[in-house]
């Protein structure tokens, strides 16, 4: 970049709205790499950080927000690979050490070091959640660790993968052996990452999928992606016996009635954090070797796979663009539900 400041959507205080600052164009140190930032796309998550007390996040302020970006390569420190460069390429949010066990797995949004601190505090993860992300002109990458080529895909479609696909995808891939031509599949929730599951278990292959949302535009959204039958809540379903359920909102109005749609050896998959709360036993009146789990994120690998149902032309993205200076605005109608899909800044 030849400019010496750029925008950037900040906060400066907890509790507080963000705002659009100008700050220094960063320089890339030893592996880092520059990104030209070409689509960023806005999280409920990014929400919950803004409005979160002081003590509930252990980031340190000033924080540029963004953690579902897309853009190219245009610097790189002395100790990266300068081969990068000109690359378009999506940003993999979660910054991991690397090194711990989980990481050697292969299972990096699991990584050690991103665990609680003392006290309680959350640690800071990655682009936009305690380093600075890409909601702004340009934004720094630790390393290539974090970056996946995007070629072939409009920014503005590829940002949204590096979260909302990609978490949806993780939480279906990892339940892979229940989702085949015989599966009976429900997802709750058909926003933001709901919209991008119903493609995805299609795409593998889910035999029956079945989608919840009380909205009209969502449930006929649902339609054209592959579902099978979209309703208004989850009492509408009846008793699917289903093999997963899928909850992208996990509020206390579908946590515990989603549990009730599970067939014998079933899975309930909490991927939203509304609020709802579960009681987990033996003895609950679910049917034999029920489970739970509550996924994150996504690991770079899975990125990759998103990548690549996106170029075949197996995944798209529901969002609309806005510019970068109206990102506070962007905001209030993401707080007011007043969004489908997603909503995708263009600097």
């Amino acid at each position: 970049m030849t400019i010496d400041t750029m925008r950037a959507v900040r906060m400066t205080a907890w509790g507080e709205p963000a705002q659009v600052l100008r700050v220094r164009v960063p320089e890339p140190q030893g592996a880092e790499l520059l990104i030209e930032v070409r689509a960023a796309g806005l999280c409920r998550s990014d929400l919950h950080v803004m409005d979160a007390p002081a003590g509930v996040f252990d980031y340190p302020l000033p924080l540029t927000l963004g953690h579902e970006v897309a853009g190219t390569v245009v610097g790189a420190g002395p100790d990266a690979d300068s081969s990068w460069i000109g690359e378009s390429v999506v940003v993999h949010g979660v910054w991991s050490c690397g090194e711990c066990r989980n990481c050697r797995r292969g299972r990096e949004n699991y990584c050690h070091a991103l665990r609680p601190r003392a006290g309680g505090l959350l640690p800071a993860i990655g682009s936009g959640l305690g380093y600075d992300g890409g909601l702004a002109d340009a934004m720094i990458v630790p390393s290539e660790r974090f970056v996946v080529r995007t070629r072939g895909l409009a920014p503005e479609s590829a940002a949204p993968l590096a979260d909302a696909a990609l978490t949806a995808y993780h939480a279906i891939r990892t339940n892979r052996d229940l989702v085949d031509s015989h599966s009976v599949v429900v997802v709750v929730g058909v926003g933001g990452l709901g919209h991008l599951a119903v493609q995805i278990l299609r795409a593998l292959g889910a035999g029956t999928i079945v989608a919840v949302d009380p909205r009209d535009g969502s449930r006929d959204l649902a339609r054209r992606l592959g579902a099978d039958r979209a309703v208004p809540e989850v009492a509408d379903v009846a008793r699917a016996d289903a093999d997963v359920v899928f909850d992208f909102v996990g509020s206390p109005a579908t946590v515990d009635s989603a549990a009730q749609l599970l067939g014998p050896g079933g899975r309930l998959v909490t991927v939203g954090s509304g609020g709802g709360r579960l009681t987990v036993g033996k003895n609950v009146g679910l049917p034999n070797g029920w489970q739970v789990s509550a996924p994150f994120w996504g690991t770079r690998a899975d990125l990759e796979a998103v990548v690549d149902l996106a170029q075949q032309g197996l995944l798209s993205v529901e969002s609309a663009a806005y510019r970068l200076d109206d990102a506070l605005d962007v905001y209030d109608r993401l707080r007011r539900g007043a969004i489908t899909g997603r909503a995708v800044l263009v600097p």
